[in-house]
């Protein structure tokens, strides 16, 4: 059986720590890594995108690294019930011209309970700064 500790119900320690290991496992930008924190027929919206399962999941993420460079993600606490989870975050990216950015967004996660994230709503805002600027 596959399982994720912490497992739910979450108290406030077990959801920052769920938060932490999610936030290290996105900054390694290793697709096969970040998709086995997920159920294997995880939902997620991303943006504009519905995504289904850890093959999808992989495959976002590996197109979504080859675009955003010099990725980095600050995620926190924002609230949470037994099995859910809801975080702010912000991450910093450069694009292949050179361009940075720096994207803003909340996410709402439920988990099954072996652990495992089985939905995951993202909602994020992109804006474009100067390279100066960059702070995470």
């Amino acid at each position: 059986m596959e399982q994720k500790h912490p497992l739910p119900p979450f108290t406030l320690e077990t959801a920052k720590q769920k938060i932490q290991m999610a936030e290290d496992a996105w900054n390694t930008q290793n697709p096969e890594k970040v998709s086995m924190a997920y159920t294997v027929d995880s939902e997620w919206r991303n943006r504009n995108l519905f995504i289904n399962g850890r093959e999808e999941i992989v495959r976002f993420l590996t197109e979504k690294w080859e675009k955003e460079l010099d990725y980095k993600l600050k995620k926190e606490y924002w609230a949470h019930t037994d099995n859910r989870i809801a975080v702010r975050f912000e991450y910093e990216y450069r694009n292949k011209e050179g361009k940075w950015f720096r994207a803003y967004g909340n996410e709402n996660w439920e988990f099954d309970e072996d652990g495992l994230m089985k939905k995951r709503y993202a909602s994020i805002n992109d804006l474009e700064i100067n390279e100066a600027d960059t702070t995470l």
